[in-house]
């Protein structure tokens, strides 16, 4: 296959006309498809459903603590919850709180309580001249959203094959009091699905911040979601291995099941140190009197166990690795075979970020839209939404049927061929 660099004028307008007919055929279909969120297929929905049969009126509601989920309490989470969101996390129960059903509403209420109390007897940041957040780039546009709404100065971190930059964060981390904490997705990394490697985690643990409450906001969303069964990296358990190195506080770490069971009706977790979840329930028993026991109880008796976790998860992965395969194959065949930017294949999560040609990106998601295929905005996943090189593409196959991905894939290889043969071409 011809690299587009190699061709001469006349192939690439030859190239960009035969392309311009595509794309008029495909804006005139009036398609509807979209590989914007990375939300579960309602046949991944399908999977949790005898969930709902666990418990029923004649059902025993009673924890294993001889507490009643029907009443009020536990606002750190019920026994059994606690102890399977442990084995997730690869914890022990004593370390875990349980919330609601989002991780999200727990990442953002841990960044508004250091805002509004400090961390651990520290000044509250609202007091602080200034607030910074290091931001491995590109990353998930939600965390961003947390730290942005809260007009805390954000710092992108370059990502590299195994995790952000290390150096960067070092210096930062090591020597800025202004720096307060680090976004981080350690498996399967949103959108890249980089795995953090064991020489970052142990960089990680072996931080020295400037900030005595500087905190590494550990965010495990995808630790049990692999797509291959005989594949599945592991890494070093964050927690313990700050412990060892003589920093035991400096993890919040956290995790849900909104993409093993239900994604919005799920459960979720924080593990930390018992002096930082001493801080947090200092102010959660004030927040709640308990959260939703029963659908905790519901989860921990329906997964039961990281064994039972894992071959739950494996049903899902027969329904993504398929798309994920073919999408992969689409930008292997119509872009990586043309010279037309790179991706990584990932081993597990649910995305897969495209890295075009600079200055591509917003035109590539705008042509897209115009044929009926809705992306991830242009920018996305950056801080700010803005991506300096305009080149990053967050693509989800999870929620299109096969058929419908495959499509909307063909349409975004011919929008990115489109758009870089126009470049190239000077249009």
């Amino acid at each position: 296959m011809k690299k587009y660099t190699e061709m001469s004028k006349e192939e690439l307008l030859h190239e960009k006309e035969s392309l311009e007919e595509a794309y008029r055929e495909y804006q005139k279909r009036g398609l509807s498809l979209n590989m914007a969120r990375g939300k579960p297929s309602v046949e991944q929905l399908e999977l949790s459903m005898p969930m709902l049969d666990v418990l029923h009126s004649q059902a025993d509601l009673v924890c294993q603590d001889g507490s009643d989920c029907r009443n009020y309490g536990e606002p750190v989470g019920i026994p059994e919850a606690r102890a399977l969101m442990a084995s997730m996390m690869e914890d022990d129960p004593e370390n875990v709180f349980v919330f609601g059903n989002s991780s999200l509403n727990v990442m953002y209420d841990t960044v508004a309580r250091a805002m509004l109390f400090g961390v651990c007897g520290s000044t509250p940041w609202c007091r602080l001249p200034e607030v910074k957040f290091l931001c491995p780039v590109p990353g998930y546009d939600r965390h961003f959203k947390i730290t942005e709404s809260f007009n805390i100065q954000m710092i992108n971190i370059p990502m590299k094959e195994d995790g952000p930059d290390m150096d960067l964060v070092e210096k930062y981390v090591n020597n800025d009091p202004a720096v307060k904490g680090i976004w981080c997705v350690p498996k399967f990394a949103n959108p890249t699905g980089t795995v953090y490697s064991d020489e970052v985690v142990s960089r990680f643990a072996h931080l020295t911040p400037a900030a005595e409450d500087f905190r590494i906001y550990w965010d495990n969303a995808y630790c049990v979601h692999y797509l291959y069964e005989d594949n599945q990296p592991q890494i070093p358990e964050i927690l313990s291995e700050c412990a060892a190195a003589g920093h035991p506080d400096m993890v919040y770490k956290f995790a849900s099941t909104s993409k093993v069971t239900f994604a919005g009706s799920g459960i979720s977790a924080l593990a930390s140190s018992k002096r930082n979840l001493d801080d947090i329930k200092r102010h959660l028993v004030v927040q709640t009197i308990g959260h939703d026991k029963m659908n905790q109880l519901r989860h921990a008796r329906f997964l039961k166990d990281h064994d039972n976790v894992i071959r739950h998860m494996m049903k899902h992965a027969a329904i993504l690795r398929p798309k994920f395969e073919a999408l992969e194959k689409v930008l292997d065949d119509e872009l990586i075979s043309r010279g037309i930017g790179k991706f990584e294949k990932p081993l597990g999560g649910y995305f897969i970020a495209y890295e075009g040609p600079d200055n591509t990106a917003k035109a590539i998601v705008k042509a897209a839209k115009e044929c009926g295929v809705v992306l991830t905005g242009a920018g996305a996943p950056f801080p700010y939404g803005k991506d300096p090189d305009d080149k990053w593409i967050r693509l989800a196959p999870s929620f299109p049927t096969l058929e419908d991905l495959k499509q909307a894939a063909a349409i975004f290889a011919v929008c990115a061929r489109l758009v870089y043969a126009k470049q190239l071409l000077g249009e």
